[in-house]
Formats: structure tokens, sequence, C-alpha cells
């Protein structure tokens, strides 16, 4: 699987200037934004749909496994 590294509380320019400081290392992005509304909206991404469908499946099974952790203290 995938490794997952949390990027919660950083700011979207914290992540741009990480990310144009290794661009080097990059393979794809992809980029989504959750409105106030609820709405979400898919951003841009230079990633096959096939390969953004794995990002998301990478970051919920992360996420599944904290939140069982967390369960079981």
């Amino acid at each position: 699987m995938t490794s997952v590294v949390s990027i919660h509380g950083t700011t979207p320019a914290e992540i741009f200037q990480t990310g144009l400081e290794n661009i080097e290392a990059i393979e794809s992005v992809a980029a989504v934004v959750r409105w106030r509304d609820g709405r979400v909206s898919a951003g841009w991404s230079n990633a096959p749909a096939a390969e953004v469908a794995l990002m998301v499946a990478a970051l919920e099974e992360k996420l599944r496994r904290e939140v069982i952790s967390d369960l079981e203290l």
C-alpha cells in the first residue's frame, strides 16, 4: 500500500511551496476543493482517473486505520 503522510493543518501555500521545492520527486498531483456549502469540486489533476482513485483509496485506508486505532484505546 502507498505511504500516506498527513498534511492536516498545513496551509495550501505551504503544500505548494513544499511541492515547488521538491518538484523533481513528484509524479502526479490531484487537487480537490470542499466549499463551505458542502460542495466538493475537483480542481485539477495531471494523473489518470485510476491513479486518482488509488490516491483516494490510500487516504481512506489511512483514515480508517487511525479511527480503528482510536477506538481500541
